[in-house]
This record gives structure tokens, C-alpha cells and sequence, in this order.
């Protein structure tokens, strides 16, 4: 698996924090750049990220200048700002200065750059292919406990990197799964595909429920398809439809796709038997 506001609004904040220099001083300026740099930039599965700031899975386009000017003034006090200068960058396909600014932020410890590193160097995007430099990243960030580089180190393999080791990755997540969302998404997923250990989908659908009730989307998702199907426990098909919805409200593109397969249930195929479009009545 190597798996807002608008622009215009935040400018208009952007300018009432940082004006009148004789009324604000440099810390505060400061905290109003990393202020804003999260609300436009921040990666909802970061470590770092203060529970209070909601993140973004994809920066939006007409926000990606305005998140570069913030975060680009935040970066030189904060790894946090520096990860989202670098996705900032990324989204707006400066790949190399997005390396640049991810590596800065490695170097300072943070293990959400150090897996988008990994995953550059796994898939040899932007950079020579590197598998051995994948999994020293990987190994960094999982060994601090961050659980996307736990579930990539798993993944990774061949090209002398070694073979994958879902049993550690099982291992490592379930430790982090005991306070992390994104880790008992993970643990969640390899319970019920059964990687690394006995398939158990009653407990894949317990750690989902509890990534769930924390805001993440994909496990709102997974608990939809476990409530909609009875996997794991009772069939409740309401509940499906509010996992699916709010999943749905979060971006999920699953949870949108089951709503309209529960709105259009009929499915029109092509002869070779693929599906051309649902049918709504």
C-alpha cells in the first residue's frame, strides 16, 4: 500500500494578525504564521499536529500560495510548519523543494516527513530509487511510533531492502494503536486481511469504531462497510448510512461511492461485464 478556507478569508486574517508591528511582537506574529500554516496545511495523520487543528488531506489549489507564504514563515522555529511547507510544495508540484523542505523536517525528528521521504525513495518519485533508504525512513518514524511508517515498513520489499515483515508491523502498531486513531486504522486494516497474525474481524471492526469516534474518515468508512455487511458484529444499515455520510463530509471517496451505490442500486454493465454507471429511480 506505498498507501477550508479560502485563500482570500485567510489572507484577510493573515493581515489582521500580522499588522500594527508596534502592537504585535515577533513570537506572536510567529504563532499566527504556524496558526494559519495548520489550518491550511496540516496532515490530519501527523504526530505533531495539536489535537485541536482538524489538518487537510489534500491542500486546496487556491490555497496551496497562501499555505507556502505561511508555512515557509513559520518553518524556521517549527519541524511541524517545515512537513507542511513540504507538502505544500508537493501539492503544488514543486518536487524538489518539497524534498528539500521534507528533509529538514526529518532532520529535526519529524517522522511524518521522514515516511513521505520513505515513500519518494520506495517509489523512486523525484529521487533515485532507493529501497534501502525507504527502509531506514520507515524504520525511524516506526520505531518512534508513527503508524504509517510502521504499515510502509511492512510493506516494503525486494530491491535488497529485505522482505516484509508483517508480524513486526502488527507488533509495533498494536503497541501505538492504544492511543493513536491512525494506528488502530492500520492495526484495523491488517486484522481484517489478516497480515501478520490470525484474521479477526471483531477486532478490526472494534479498532475502527474507536479511529471512528476520534474524526477518521477511512475508519468511518471501514465501519460503515462492517455495519452495511454485519462483518464483525450486528447488520445495522443506519448506522452504515452515518458512518458512510460523515466519512463522506470528511472527503472520503469510498464512503461517497457507497452512499450513491445505496441511492442508485442498480448497476448497468457493459458486455464484457464491467460496470458503466448506477441507474437511480
Amino acid at each position: 500500500m506505498i498507501k477550508s478556507l479560502r485563500t482570500i478569508s485567510l489572507a484577510v486574517i493573515g493581515a489582521a494578525l500580522l499588522t500594527s508591528g508596534a502592537a504585535v511582537s515577533p513570537a506572536w506574529a510567529q504563532s499566527a504564521d504556524l496558526v494559519l500554516c495548520d489550518r491550511l496545511a496540516a496532515d490530519p495523520a501527523d504526530p505533531d499536529k495539536p489535537a485541536d487543528v482538524k489538518g487537510v488531506s489534500e491542500i486546496a489549489p487556491g490555497d496551496v500560495a497562501t499555505a507556502i507564504k505561511f508555512c515557509r514563515t513559520a518553518a524556521g522555529s517549527s519541524r511541524r510548519a517545515l512537513y507542511g511547507l513540504g507538502r505544500a510544495y508537493a501539492a503544488n508540484r514543486q518536487g524538489a523543494e518539497a524534498i528539500a523542505a521534507y528533509r529538514k523536517a526529518a532532520d529535526k525528528g519529524s517522522t511524518s516527513a521522514m515516511v513521505e521521504l520513505g515513500v519518494l525513495y520506495a517509489t523512486g518519485a523525484g529521487v533515485t530509487k532507493d529501497d534501502a533508504a525507504a527502509r531506514k525512513l520507515f524504520e525511524r518514524a516506526a520505531e518512534a511510533g508513527n503508524p504509517r511508517g510502521i504499515s510502509n515498513l511492512a510493506a516494503l520489499s525486494g530491491g535488497g531492502a529485505g522482505p516484509a515483515d508483517p508480524v513486526r508491523a502488527r507488533a509495533l502498531l498494536a503497541k501505538a494503536a492504544e492511543s493513536n486513531a491512525e494506528a488502530q486504522y492500520q492495526l484495523g486494516q491488517m486484522l481484517a486481511e489478516g497480515q501478520g497474525g490470525a484474521k479477526d474481524d471483531v477486532g478490526a471492526r472494534g479498532l475502527f469504531e474507536k479511529a471512528a469516534a476520534q474524526g477518521h474518515a477511512a475508519a468511518m468508512e471501514r465501519m460503515g462497510a462492517f455495519a452495511q455487511s454485519g462483518r464483525g458484529g450486528p447488520k445495522d444499515s443506519a448506522a452504515a448510512k452515518d458512518y458512510y455520510q460523515k466519512a463522506a463530509a470528511l472527503g472520503n471517496d469510498d464512503a461517497k461511492a457507497a452512499l450513491k451505490r445505496a441511492d442508485c442500486p442498480y448497476v448497468l454493465k457493459d458486455k464484457q461485464g464491467g460496470v458503466v454507471t448506477n441507474l437511480c429511480f
